[in-house]
C-alpha cells in the first residue's frame, strides 16, 4: 500500500489545481472569432458525432477519493450516478413482473400462506446478497463487470463463465418479457388495439433513454422508482382500509379468505410444502435486481457513501414492498379467483395488486395502480437494457465473448453491446399472438431460476474472498465497507440456495396442481436455467481444457482492480461523521438512523 503521507493530498485537488493555474493563450484570446452561429452549430453536431467514438483508455490508476488508490483503474464508464439514484435504485429496481404480475400464479396454485412463507424465507437471503455484493463492490469498484467477475476470480473460471452467461441471457430475456407484461397490463383498459402498438412505443422510448447516456438512465430510474414507491405506499394504506370495510362494497373482510377458500391451495402437507417451494423461485425472480446497484458502482460519484446507504435502506424494501404487500394481497384476494394468472376462467388476467381493490368495488384507484404497474414493468425493461449490454461487455473484457463487444464510446455507452441487446427486444412483438402467456412463461422460466445462480455465485464468491484474505494475511481494515452479516451470512445463503435447487427440481417434475402427472414441458418451464448453466459450465471446461473446480486460495489475485483504503484515514473520516451527527439537529440524527 502507498504511504499515508502520499494520500494527504486528494488527487481531485491536484486536478483542479493544474487546470486552474494553466497559463492563458494570449493569441487565442485576441484572435477574431469566426461566424458564431456556424461554429455553435458545428460544435453541437461534432460533439454528437464524436460521442460515439471509442473512449480513450486511462491507465493512471488514480481514483478521485481521499485516501484511496486503485490498481489498474482503466474503465471508461461515466461516473454519472449520484447517491440519490443508487438509493432509489436499491428501493425500487426490480419491482416489476415478478412482484406485480407473476406472483399471481403462485397465489393461485399455492395459496396466500405459501406466498408469505416463501417471500419471508427469501427475504433473509436477499439481505445477505446485498451485504456481500456491497462489500466486494466497494473493494473492487473498477473491476470490469463488477460482481459478474467475482465468480471467475474467487471460485473458478468455468463457474464464472457459466454463471455470467446465464445472467446475461436472463437480462436479455427480461427486456422482451417486461414489454410483453406491459402489453398484458394495458389490456386491462383496452384489448381491442393491437398490443404491438404499445410495444413499439415503449421500445422506442427505452432506446432513446439508453442511447442518450447513463445520466438519462439514472434520472429515468429515479422517476420510475419514485412512482413505484409512492404506489406501494398508497396500496398499503388503501388495502388496509378496504380490508377493514372503509372502502368498497364488501364491508369488513379481515381473514375471511384465509378461511374460505383457505390459506393453502392444497389439503395435504406434501402439497403445501410443494406450494411453498413453487413460490420460492417466484420470490427470487421478484427480488431480482437488488444486486444491480453493485453493477453501477463504477458509475457512482462516491460508492463508499452510497453503497452502505443503499444496503441499509434495502431493509425497507424487503419489509414493506415485499412482505407487507404479500400479506395484504393474501387478505384481499381469494386464491381461487378466476382473474389470477394460471386460472382459465377469464379472458384477461390482472395484477393481484389491481384485484386487491377492484374486486371489492373500488372505482378509479385500480386504474391508477395499473398505470403505475405499467411504469414499473417499463422500469425493469429499462434496467434490463442497462444491465445486459454491460454484462456482454463484461464477458468481452473477461475473454468470454468476442472483444468486439468491449467497445465503450466517449459518453460511457457500451455501444456495440447495446445495439445487440436492443435487437433482442423485438421478441416482444409476439404480444399480439394468442400464445402470449405461453411465451411469457418460457421467458420467465429462464429469468426466474437464473437469479438463484447469480445470487449463489455472489455469496460463494464472498465466502471465498474472505477465506483468501485470511489465507494471504490481508487485513479487513483495508476494506472501505465490511458486510454486516459477514462470512456466516453468506455461508447460510449458499446452503439455503442449494436446498432451493433441490426443492425446485421436485416442483419442476411435478408442479402444484398437476396431481402427480409428470410432464417434460412443465419441467423445463420451471428448470430451464439449470441445463443452460450446465451446458456453459461443461462446454467451457472441454473447450478451454480448464477443469478447475475451485481456485487455490493462495493463488487468487486479490490486488487486481482493488481499491486500497488507508485504515487511519477511514477511522478519522468515521469519527468526523459521528461528530457531525452528534452536533447536528434532531432531523439529521433521525435521517442518519433511518437512512
Amino acid at each position: 500500500m502507498e504511504s499515508s503521507k502520499k494520500n494527504e493530498t486528494s488527487p481531485e485537488v491536484n486536478s483542479i489545481t493544474s487546470s486552474t493555474l494553466k497559463t492563458p493563450n494570449v493569441t487565442e484570446k485576441f484572435e477574431p472569432y469566426p461566424d458564431t452561429t456556424a461554429v455553435k452549430h458545428r460544435t453541437h453536431f461534432n460533439r454528437f458525432v464524436d460521442s460515439f467514438k471509442r473512449a480513450e483508455v486511462n491507465h493512471n490508476g488514480i481514483d478521485l477519493e481521499d485516501g484511496t488508490n486503485s490498481i489498474q483503474s482503466d474503465d471508461n464508464l461515466k461516473k454519472a450516478m449520484k447517491s440519490r439514484h443508487v438509493i432509489m435504485m436499491s428501493l425500487g429496481t426490480g419491482i416489476g413482473t415478478g412482484l406485480l404480475v407473476a406472483n399471481a400464479k403462485g397465489l393461485y396454485l399455492a395459496g396466500p400462506a405459501s406466498l408469505v412463507i416463501g417471500y419471508f424465507m427469501v427475504s433473509f437471503i436477499t439481505y445477505f446478497v446485498i451485504q456481500a455484493a456491497g462489500e466486494m463492490a466497494v473493494t473492487y469498484p473498477t473491476l470490469p463487470g463488477g460482481f459478474n467477475n467475482y465468480a471467475s476470480i474467487f471460485v473458478s473460471k468455468p463457474f464464472g463463465f457459466a454463471t455470467v452467461w446465464l445472467f446475461c441471457i436472463q437480462w436479455l430475456t427480461v427486456l422482451p418479457l417486461e414489454l410483453i407484461t406491459a402489453s398484458m397490463t394495458i389490456k386491462y383498459w383496452n384489448d381491442k388495439i393491437n398490443a404491438d402498438v404499445f410495444v413499439v412505443i415503449l421500445y422506442v422510448f427505452l432506446l432513446f433513454i439508453h442511447f442518450f447516456g447513463v445520466r438519462a438512465y439514472g434520472e429515468a430510474e429515479f422517476i420510475f422508482n419514485s412512482c413505484k414507491i409512492l404506489m406501494i405506499g398508497g396500496f398499503v394504506i388503501l388495502s388496509i382500509v378496504v380490508n377493514c370495510g372503509g372502502a368498497g362494497v364488501d364491508g369488513y373482510i379481515g381473514g375471511k379468505y384465509w378461511r374460505d377458500p383457505g390459506a393453502f391451495a392444497s389439503d395435504n402437507a406434501a402439497s403445501r410444502f410443494k406450494g411453498v417451494a413453487f413460490v420460492l423461485v417466484t420470490a427470487y425472480f421478484s427480488y431480482g435486481g437488488v444486486e444491480l446497484f453493485a453493477l453501477s458502482v463504477n458509475e457512482q460519484e462516491n460508492p463508499r457513501r452510497s453503497t452502505p446507504a443503499a444496503a441499509k435502506q434495502s431493509i425497507y424494501r424487503i419489509l414493506i414492498i415485499y412482505l407487507l404487500t404479500m400479506i395484504l394481497i393474501g387478505f384481499n384476494v381469494p386464491h381461487n379467483s378466476d382473474q389470477l394468472m394460471g386460472a382459465g376462467g377469464s379472458a384477461t388476467h390482472a395484477s393481484p395488486y389491481v384485484l386487491a381493490v377492484s374486486i371489492h368495488g373500488v372505482k378509479v384507484v385500480p386504474h391508477i395502480i395499473n398505470a403505475v404497474i405499467l411504469i414499473s414493468v417499463t422500469s425493469v425493461a429499462n434496467s434490463a437494457l442497462y444491465a445486459s449490454p454491460r454484462l456482454l461487455r463484461s464477458l468481452a473484457e473477461q475473454g468470454y465473448a468476442p472483444k468486439y463487444f468491449n467497445y465503450v464510446d466517449r459518453e460511457g455507452r457500451p455501444l456495440r453491446a447495446l445495439i445487440l441487446c436492443s435487437i433482442f427486444g423485438v421478441i416482444a412483438f409476439c404480444a399480439c399472438s394468442d400464445q402470449e402467456e405461453v411465451i411469457f412463461t418460457w421467458l420467465a422460466a429462464i429469468a426466474g431460476l437464473s437469479e438463484l445462480f447469480t445470487w449463489s455465485s455472489i455469496l460463494l464468491s464472498h465466502v471465498r474472498f474472505r477465506l483468501a484474505m485470511k489465507a494471504q494475511g490481508k487485513s479487513l481494515n483495508e476494506l472501505g465497507y465490511i458486510s454486516i452479516t459477514g462470512i456466516w451470512g453468506s455461508l447460510y445463503g449458499c446452503f439455503f440456495n442449494v436446498l432451493v435447487f433441490i426443492a425446485q427440481f421436485w416442483v419442476a417434475l411435478s408442479p402444484p396442481g398437476s396431481k402427480g402427472v409428470y410432464s417434460a414441458e412443465a419441467f423445463f418451464e420451471s428448470y430451464l436455467a439449470f441445463p443452460v448453466w450446465l451446458f456453459f459450465y461443461l462446454g467451457y471446461m472441454l473447450y478451454s481444457r480448464d477443469f478447475t473446480f475451485l481456485t487455490d486460495l493462495k493463488k487468487i489475485d486479490l490486488d487486481n482492480h482493488r481499491r486500497l483504503y488507508d485504515p487511519e484515514l477511514l477511522r478519522q473520516e468515521d469519527e468526523e461523521t459521528k461528530e457531525r451527527i452528534r452536533n447536528g439537529g434532531w432531523t439529521q440524527k433521525l435521517l442518519n438512523f433511518w437512512c
